[in-house]
């Protein structure tokens, strides 16, 4: 095989693979950067933590959105669902990181238990 009227050496098929190799890297390094928000999001138990992972996949290559989500992040959302009270809200997040980060689900208590926890 002649490339420019010379045989290819071994130099020639190390730079290759060293060409391959760098554009593997750099892709890893995209990878690992779009996924930052939502892997700093779950890890902080966020509530929005799905969303989150969402925009920073999403909003990658506008940039605006993913820098959104990277402040999104780590702002400490006062959010509590009304038609929960903050017990069951708490659990609720829990159950929706547990499932975002694939770990077994908790058993849900049962209805008897939860109105005697409530009630006293």
């Amino acid at each position: 095989m002649d490339l420019l009227g010379r045989p290819l050496d071994s130099y020639d098929w190390l730079t290759l693979g060293a060409g391959i190799m760098m554009l593997v890297i750099i892709m890893a390094i995209i990878l690992f950067i779009m996924g930052l928000p939502g892997r700093i999001a779950i890890s902080r138990n966020h509530p929005h933590a799905e969303a989150v992972k969402i925009m920073g996949w999403a909003g990658f290559l506008a940039v605006v959105p993913w820098i959104h989500a990277f402040m999104w992040a780590y702002h400490p959302s006062a959010t509590v669902d009304i038609r929960r009270f903050p017990k069951e809200e708490r659990d609720a997040i829990r159950r929706d990181i547990a499932k975002l980060k694939g770990e077994p689900l908790d058993p849900p208590e049962s209805s008897e238990q939860a109105t005697t926890d409530r009630n006293g």
